[in-house]
């Protein structure tokens, strides 16, 4: 009984570690504590048949994967997270592209357009715009306390794409109203709770 206690044990833990839970996380899925899944992990005790059916859906195996040792050719299971987050990854990057598509188009079409001025603005107004898209798709899909960091750089990024459309007026002083906007965003993103925190 010993030794399958140790197989279900380091099963359950490379599962876990290839999903990317913590053992926090992969308790509250199942609905127990973390000291419980830690002495799963451990060896210490065994989690019955219904939480072991649970622990196999949830990672996408069957139960007798976790009670053997040895596995054959078979690999881990592509962690659903994972996958997820490789598919937002790729559609927020396609979506960031398309800004740059766009600001490139502009480009070309300016060149041949009778408009006279400085058409490369058209890649400088595209960095603003790809830090709205990032901060969007990380609202969205991403860890919300990364929205702090992409507020800041799209504060800086218009106030920097402003001074450089009006470069001929010398606006320097734009980048005075940047500095209470920083530390505005600063102190919004500390009266945030943090997990675990009072």
């Amino acid at each position: 009984m010993e030794d399958i206690r140790q197989i279900v044990a380091a099963n359950i833990a490379a599962l876990r570690k290839n999903a990317g839970y913590t053992q926090l996380a992969l308790a509250q899925k199942l609905q127990y504590s973390d000291k419980a899944v830690s002495k799963w992990e451990s060896g210490a005790s065994m989690p019955d048949a219904g939480v072991l059916l649970a622990i196999a859906s949830l990672f996408g195996v069957t139960v007798d994967y976790l009670l053997k040792a040895e596995h054959g050719t078979q690999q881990l299971p592509i962690s659903p997270t994972a996958g997820r987050r490789r598919r937002h990854l790729i559609i927020a990057l396609l979506s960031v592209a398309l800004v740059w598509l766009i600001a490139t188009a502009v480009f070309v079409f300016m060149t041949f357009s009778p408009v006279e001025g400085p058409m490369w603005l058209s890649f400088v107004w595209a960095v603003p715009v790809s830090m709205i898209v990032a901060l969007v798709f990380n609202s969205i899909w991403g860890k919300q306390r990364r929205n702090y960091l992409y507020i800041s750089l799209l504060m800086w990024t218009f106030l920097g794409s402003v001074y450089l459309t009006c470069l001929s007026r010398n606006l320097w002083l734009l980048f005075v109203i940047g500095v209470p906007g920083q530390v505005i965003v600063l102190l919004w993103a500390g009266m945030q709770k943090r997990p675990g925190k009072v």
